[in-house]
């Protein structure tokens, strides 16, 4: 079914022709840009003069007016209210993470008692759970949605020690932190936890505000921020995960929550309305916006004035969010099926598929276009990711193999403990490297990821790869079947050990090679 106002394949023909002969199903990693998104932002910069917005020159006067506009379309993209909501540039999803994880702190250094407490789901991106590193009133992974439920609910998990996890000091502010959408399997992830927080009466639910990473929810589906009394406080993305281009990242802040961000002990060019050098140690803030005070130093204003033209590029093209949400949840629903139907020869599953159980691929609440797998043999043995990936290559697909940055979503769908995480690095295991079974246990994963560009001939490509490359046949039974037909006599021992070695065959038992007897 068509969801666009042209065809999938003439989107294709015309705006990405570099895909002519490859697969591309990396779109987790980044989507692609249009060549009318390159050619538009392209007359733009020719027939344009910008200049530094830190200026009143004409030139500078047209960046700032752009950079104003598209902060208002892109509030306007997520159906935010600039009302409510503030939006500052910075360089990507983490940039934005680190942001909030360092403003916290220096709020903390203010606050007594002092330090902030750091709550973070266990299918969180790297730089997620590294923001437990400046929470100096402890942090907690939640290793499930039902510990999430259980801590929002107030009920205290009897398997989680106190010490450094849950906040024992009344007082100290909060963060909590999770994904809308794993990067590792696509999974989906409740998006009414910050309401919960936001209204329960748990004393330690009291001033602990909510961080959420957005960046591999977006590139497929609509963020809707319209409600701003159910959203979180603070919202990270990229916007080449949703365009392709340009390469910049924002943070949306609700404003009720703006507070917390506004006392950073850092202030860089931009942010001040006066500063003292010399004899005191003095400066203003400026007041007029939360991102004045925020963007530190000269913004890459280009990069802001490319997104009014992928801004019309996108809709041009698509239409909305919701045509490519449904789009890419009709693909990975065909593609997940046909890899999960794969079988060996003895009836052994060639995909070990890591979903949720709380997930369901065709439903677009609970499971984005993302399947991570690693590939099996018919006797259950792994075949690397990286072999894997050495072959996809030669066939002109595009994928992601490894650890994703997402070390919890690793470890609980691997069933790698910390100990046998800490034995494989100290065997020599390291990101991004081609250890991919260590002890039994594959220490990463193959995935693939669906965009709005993507097309039914990619899952059938991918599909057609994997059938090909790694199901294993039936071994040919023509010897054995002729020496069974052999005639009695002195050969007779020969034909019994045929006879045997074609049920064993049909067994699937591993058989040494037939020797003349």
């Amino acid at each position: 079914m068509e969801y666009y106002s042209q065809s999938v394949d003439e989107i294709r023909n015309q705006e990405y022709p570099l895909l002519n002969g490859a697969t591309y199903l990396d779109h987790a990693g980044t989507t692609l840009y249009p060549r009318s998104l390159i050619h538009d932002f392209g007359r733009d910069m020719t027939g344009n003069i910008f200049g530094n917005p830190h200026s009143a020159s004409l030139s500078s006067e047209l960046s700032t007016r752009r950079i104003e506009q598209a902060r208002f379309r892109v509030l306007q993209f997520f159906k935010a209210d600039p009302v409510d909501f503030d939006i500052v540039f910075v360089a990507n999803a983490t940039a934005a993470i680190r942001l909030v994880a360092t403003a916290f702190q220096d709020y903390g250094l203010e606050s007594k008692p002092s330090g902030f407490w750091y709550g973070y789901h266990d299918d969180a991106h790297t730089s997620l759970v590294g923001v437990r590193r400046l929470a100096s009133a402890g942090s907690r992974c939640f290793e499930s949605d039902a510990e999430v439920e259980d801590w929002l609910a107030g009920r205290k998990d009897k398997d989680v020690t106190t010490d450094h996890n849950d906040r024992d000091l009344p007082g100290t502010y909060g963060l909590f932190a999770y994904p809308a959408q794993s990067n590792l399997n696509g999974r989906r992830l409740p998006l009414d936890w910050p309401t919960r927080l936001r209204q329960s009466l748990v004393p330690a639910h009291q001033n602990t505000y909510t961080l959420l990473d957005a960046a591999a929810y977006v590139c497929t589906t609509q963020l809707d921020l319209s409600d701003a009394q159910s959203v979180p406080d603070f919202t990270a993305l990229s916007f080449y995960k949703i365009f392709g281009f340009p390469d910049i990242g924002a943070l949306i802040v609700r404003k009720a929550a703006a507070h917390m961000l506004q006392r950073r002990r850092y202030f860089g060019g931009g942010t001040v309305a006066m500063v003292i050098s010399q004899h005191d140690e003095w400066h203003a803030m400026k007041e007029h916006s939360l991102y004045e005070q925020l963007e530190d130093g000269t913004l890459p204003f280009h990069s802001i004035i490319a997104l009014d033209s992928a801004l019309n590029v996108h809709e041009r093209l698509y239409g909305s969010m919701d045509n490519i949400s449904r789009h890419t949840r009709d693909l990975s629903l065909a593609l997940y099926h046909n890899l999960s139907s794969l079988r060996h020869w003895n009836g052994q599953p060639v995909c070990e598929i890591y979903k949720s159980n709380r997930s369901k691929y065709g439903d677009s609440t609970t499971q984005g276009p993302t399947i991570a797998f690693n590939i099996r043999t018919s006797q259950g043995g792994w075949i690397g990711k990286s072999h894997v990936e050495r072959l996809a290559i030669a066939r002109g697909i595009h994928l992601r193999t490894g650890g994703v940055c997402n070390p919890g979503g690793i470890a609980s769908s691997l069933h790698l403990s910390a100990a046998e995480l800490r034995r494989n690095y100290t065997e020599g295991m390291r990101c991004g490297d081609d250890l991919d079974v260590l002890y039994g246990k594959p220490t990463g994963v193959v995935r693939v990821s669906l965009g709005a560009m993507s097309s039914w001939k990619d899952v059938q490509v991918f599909s057609d790869f994997v059938a090909e490359t790694f199901v294993e046949r039936p071994r040919p039974l023509v010897a054995a079947v002729a020496l069974v037909s052999l005639r009695e006599g002195p050969r007779r021992r020969f034909r019994v050990a045929a006879l045997r070695r074609l049920r064993g065959l049909w067994e699937g038992k591993m058989l040494r090679p037939l020797k003349d007897v």
